[in-house]
């Protein structure tokens, strides 16, 4: 069996969980004896490829990729023509672009990782395509991966996909012991904020609880990883609330942000939705006490392993961290927890799972 997996999510991200979650089902093919697979990308800077992914064909024209939207332009075109050529069983596009369905001719699958611009459409542009693409592409798809029971839900809940046609792979981590790097001038004590900082991610929620942390415990920072680089509505927020200078932000290699989880007081995902919530696992995994918004997916994906705080309650938010920070108790016992639900979510299962859906169809 050959499955063909396209160029979208490799040309738009250079590191990010989606692209990751791919390059995990890419190396669980590439491990077993009987499939195989191609990529439909001609180049990417995605930080999880590796070089054998992709066509050793660039060379000397790698100039003709010198802009992101060269790389999209070129990269969509070779993927076409492999889509074109017929050569695989499956097809499993990395996101929503339809460019391929007057071209696709075997079945595909398409795995929805949440339904935010459904459930939020106030937050999005109204120009934005993406939530028209994305119904689109899985009204036609053969087979939908949702990766949460929360996901399905809402799958049923805004569009007129069939329940037979869902299948829930929740998603997976490597279990092997986590690698650590060196992270320069992080500061004793801080709290740990990782990914997007936009709309219904609720960062200046958070801002405002840690403000109030700030006042009782004088020395507590708080780091926040990944997300790109600041905004100016970011920075001036943190400016006037006489923040700057309890605030870094890091972009961090996989090995760094291992440690910034590590040596964190807490890690809070304070997001009032998710479709699972990657950093949870990343999280557990590197024995940091967790704190969540008090949603559906979380609780499902956690359980009892986290301590929560009720959705838009200032008060509720401060509370638990002050709960987390004074208790090392309860931290610790947060802690295992976190690594006893761990165990539920290894990445074998969730590539199992996909390889034995690709065989079905």
């Amino acid at each position: 069996m050959k499955i063909c997996y396209d160029h979208q999510i490799f040309t738009t991200q250079k590191a990010g969980g989606i692209s990751r979650y791919f390059k995990y089902l890419i190396d669980g093919i590439r491990d077993t004896a009987e499939d195989n697979y191609i990529l439909s990308a001609l180049y990417s800077e995605n930080m999880y490829l590796e070089k054998h992914d992709l066509p050793s064909v660039i060379g000397k024209f790698k100039f003709l990729f010198n802009s992101q939207k060269k790389i999209l332009k070129r990269n969509k075109s070779y993927s076409k023509k492999v889509i074109k050529q017929n050569n695989f069983d499956v097809f499993h596009p990395t996101y929503f672009d339809p460019y391929y369905l007057p071209l696709i001719k075997k079945p595909t699958v398409v795995t929805v990782h949440d339904m935010t611009y459904e459930a939020f459409p106030h937050l999005f542009p109204a120009n934005d395509p993406t939530p028209y693409y994305k119904r689109m592409v899985i009204e036609k798809a053969e087979k939908l991966i949702a990766i949460s029971e929360k996901t399905k839900a809402d799958i049923l809940k805004f569009t007129k996909v069939p329940e037979k046609k869902i299948e829930v792979i929740y998603h997976g981590i490597d279990l092997v012991p986590p690698i650590y790097a060196d992270v320069e001038n992080l500061p004793k004590n801080y709290i740990l904020y990782v990914g997007g900082r936009w709309s219904y991610k609720n960062f200046f929620f958070f801002i405002d609880a840690f403000e109030q942390i700030t006042k009782k415990y004088p020395d507590i920072f708080l780091v926040l990883a990944g997300g790109g680089n600041l905004a100016y509505g970011d920075s001036e927020y943190l400016y006037r609330k006489n923040l700057s200078d309890r605030v870094i932000h890091i972009n961090p290699s996989d090995e760094q942000l291992n440690t910034l989880y590590n040596k964190a007081q807490c890690f809070v995902y304070p997001s009032s939705y998710e479709g699972f919530g990657f950093p949870i696992l990343e999280a557990f995994n590197n024995e940091c006490p967790v704190l969540l918004n008090n949603n559906e997916c979380f609780k499902e994906i956690a359980a009892e392993g986290a301590l929560y705080f009720e959705d838009n309650n200032l008060e509720s938010l401060i509370f638990s961290l002050e709960k987390i920070l004074e208790d090392r108790n309860l931290a610790q016992n947060l802690v295992m927890l976190g690594k006893e639900k761990l165990i539920q979510y290894p990445i074998q299962t969730c590539i199992d799972k996909t390889l034995n859906l690709y065989h079905n169809l």
